[in-house]
């Protein structure tokens, strides 16, 4: 950006102390502004070990989601495709039958069914994409297959390709035409080539690999006794056989969870919530789309719920294969506004945008890992680790600090009610009735107890498999967010040290990503303990290989600069990792130890609430924002949203020249393109647009110009966007917090 004449601010506001002298946690705590202990009851971040900074640049006051539409989040699918809403209408019948299928009976990927199989028309269609010498290869590579020599099969390696969007053509036709072989992206012969990788790998012919892996349904997502079946199949018995069993289709919601629009959903078609499959939950006071499958189903039927849902829109519609599975997405694209920006220059506000996108940020799990109430979920899962049943219990079913300052909303008076009505009375039936029904893990929990009386361990196997596991993983995360800022504290973020781990550039491959962590935020609902993250049964898979491939690093690699701060990883306490051999290590057991929790030995016999039978992760320590933009926007009315949504594209596009729209959950938003008027040599753009008619009575005289920061960038699935929001403001990045800065 250039740079151009700076306008002054209307309002003072008091300079931040400088970053460089936050060496310790307790500075860091009287550093912020207003303290974040002035918003009662709620998770702090240093509670949870999120202590320090990427950057010695000051930072400034901002609020993060003032408005819902201040947070447009839009997933990014495996293909790196980020996913747009751009049509609710069902296709035509016979589109259903041919358009919208991927995969007919004909074009189907051929499976591994012995010797007699003949790959000679894909080969020669190989051709066309890898070019004759990868053909050949690619044609002895199968030859050995079909010899039956397959336990010591080496990998096939690919020519070294830097075009990446033609290696994922390559990964694309493999997995269109190979159901047996899988690819990944390695290190090529030079540091500027990478090469596509081919395995073999039978059980892909069942449906096996990490995206299809079939969860252990029956034993860990029911109740003892009772039969599960992965799919609400009523209605399903006459579905064509030459259209796939599962309707896709984009999913875009306002200030809603994703657990509750597909409630929503799942009501009005009369299916079961488990019909539903999505590759992560997304936030809920924000505007999102994302992409969901649902299995047999028609399209006609699901568009014709567009005109009923309120806050919630589904389209870009088609039929395929395969459910969606969690962790099934490569990262999230989001576009936020930031209100209310001060500082004592605009310089400041400029230079913390361009750090960000230069320096980036510590990869801390986010508030929202560990919910917002005031019991945060670590402490659920240590207790769950010393095998402390009834203590868990309690911890979830309990009143917590903050309910009567959540009673102002009907809805949290409720759970208020029925918290204390459990604790002081033991009645689970009278709970029951008085617990609203979106509260997940409590109502599950009641019900485990109404069933077996008395039985703790039993009350919690009840809750879906996905989300009490994530108290364990939030355990997890408590101990590499610590473990995270001493290293920074220790040893900075310019370089790596020695027993640093680092992922081996020889073994390290670029599809081996680290294991998803779905962001979440919680409001409301039961999303303070939403799904987040993969089950141990997927997250092993994923994991197996990513592993094997980390190294210690020694003096010979320092020396030689091969590898970069970017690179070092801290690991997720399980089974499968070896901890850095460095002064960080002792950060895991000491704190581990403080909790009564050995990271070494299991303290009772349930394998899933053990940390030495879950598999353990890798994740990195810095994460730098991709494909990142930033500018300054001066605005008057604050009900006025700042970008576009999918549904603001969608309805300019059929309205063709319409002013404005008004949002589906009551907030406006312009649907025109954004009348802007750049000041020269500025990066400021005044923004100006029509008033709705409800600021008709509005006195203009009385509108103050404000001005606002608006980002865009794409973080992985396991980044958490509120960690860069932190390292811009250098401020909490708590809900609670930022409701006190709108004060």
């Amino acid at each position: 950006m250039s740079g151009g004449k700076l306008l002054s601010l209307p309002r003072s506001f008091p300079r931040l102390p400088d970053p460089r002298t936050l060496s310790s946690p307790s500075l860091l705590r009287r550093s912020l502004l207003p303290r974040e202990s002035d918003s009662m009851s709620q998770t702090s971040e240093s509670n949870v070990g999120i202590f320090c900074f990427a950057s010695p640049l000051p930072g400034f006051r901002g609020v993060l989601k003032q408005r819902y539409s201040d947070f447009i989040v839009n997933e990014v699918d495996t293909n790196g495709v980020v996913v747009h809403l751009t049509c609710c209408d069902a296709p035509s019948e016979n589109a259903d039958v041919s358009n919208c299928i991927p995969i007919l009976e004909n074009e189907e990927s051929k499976p591994w069914n012995g010797s007699d199989v003949s790959f000679a028309p894909e080969v020669e269609s190989f051709k066309s994409i890898g070019g004759v010498a990868d053909a050949e290869t690619l044609k002895n590579f199968l030859d050995q297959i079909k010899s039956g020599v397959t336990e010591s099969l080496p990998p096939m390696l690919l020519s070294p390709d830097p075009d990446k969007c033609h290696r994922t053509a390559v990964h694309n036709f493999f997995k269109s035409n190979f159901k047996f072989l899988i690819t990944d992206t390695v290190e090529g012969p030079d540091t500027l080539s990478k090469c596509v990788r081919v395995r073999f790998h039978a059980s892909k012919q069942h449906g096996g690999g990490r995206n299809a892996k079939k969860r252990k349904l029956s034993s860990s997502n029911s109740v003892e006794g009772e039969s599960f079946q992965p799919f609400d199949s009523r209605g399903a018995k006459n579905w064509p056989d030459n259209i796939g069993k599962f309707l896709s289709f984009y999913l875009y919601k306002e200030n809603k969870s994703t657990q509750e629009a597909l409630s929503v959903i799942g009501k009005m078609l009369g299916v079961q919530q488990r019909s539903f499959g999505f590759a992560g939950t997304k936030d809920k006071r924000a505007i999102t789309t994302q992409k969901v499958t649902l299995f047999k189903q028609r399209a006609k039927r699901l568009a014709s719920l567009n005109d009923r849902l309120i806050g919630i829109k589904v389209g870009d519609f088609r039929y395929v294969e395969e459910p969606l599975v969690l962790g099934q997405l490569s990262g999230n694209r989001f576009i936020i506004t930031l209100r209310g920006v001060e500082s004592d220059s605009l310089e400041v506000i400029k230079a913390a945008a361009d750090g960000l996108g230069r320096s980036g940020f510590i990869n801390y799990f986010g508030l929202q890992r560990f919910g917002s109430g005031s019991i945060p979920t670590h402490l659920i899962g240590a207790s769950l680790l010393r095998g402390e049943w009834k203590a868990a219990v309690d911890l979830i079913l309990d009143p917590r600090d903050g309910d009567i300052l959540k009673g102002i909303f009907k809805q949290r008076a409720v759970v208020k009610e029925a918290r204390e009505y459990y604790k002081s009375s033991g009645d689970v039936e009278g709970t029951l009735r008085r617990l609203p029904r979106h509260m997940v893990a409590e109502r599950a929990i009641l019900q485990g107890l109404k069933k077996c009386p008395g039985n703790y361990l039993q009350a919690l196997k009840t809750i879906p498999r996905t989300l009490r596991m994530m108290y364990v993983h939030s355990y997890q995360s408590y101990l590499w967010n610590h473990a995270a800022s001493l290293r920074v504290q220790k040893h900075g973020s310019c370089k790596p040290v020695v027993g640093d781990l680092v992922y081996s550039r020889e073994k390290c491959s670029e599809k081996m990503t680290d294991a998803p962590e779905i962001e979440y935020e919680d409001d409301f609902s039961n999303d303070e303990y939403a799904c987040n993250g993969l089950d141990d049964d997927s997250q092993a898979e994923v994991l197996a290989d990513k592993i094997e491939s980390v190294k210690v690093l020694n003096d010979k690699d320092l020396e030689f600069g091969d590898y970069s701060f970017e690179d070092v990883v801290l690991p997720l306490p399980g089974s499968r990792i070896i901890y850095p051999m460095n002064d960080i290590a002792s950060v895991y057991h000491d704190l581990a130890e403080k909790d009564h929790i050995s990271l070494t030995e299991g303290s009772h016999n349930v394998k899933e609430f053990s940390i030495t039978s879950l598999t353990g992760g890798y994740r990195r320590i810095f994460q730098r924002p991709v494909d990142y933009q930033w500018e300054i926007v001066k605005y008057t009315d604050p009900n006025i949203s700042l970008s576009e949504t999918d549904l603001d594209i969608i309805g300019k596009t059929t309205a063709n020249e319409e002013t404005h729209v008004t949002c589906m959950s009551g907030e406006k938003t312009g649907t025109s393109p954004l009348k802007e008027k750049e000041i020269e040599g500025s990066e400021v753009v005044n923004v100006v647009r029509e008033n709705d008619a409800k600021q008709e009575n509005k006195v203009v005289g009385e509108q103050v110009d404000s001005t606002a920061l608006k980002l865009s960038f794409t973080l992985p699935a396991s980044c958490y966007a509120t960690m860069a929001i932190r390292e811009l403001l250098k401020i909490s990045t708590s809900v609670a917090f930022h409701k006190t800065l709108n004060e």
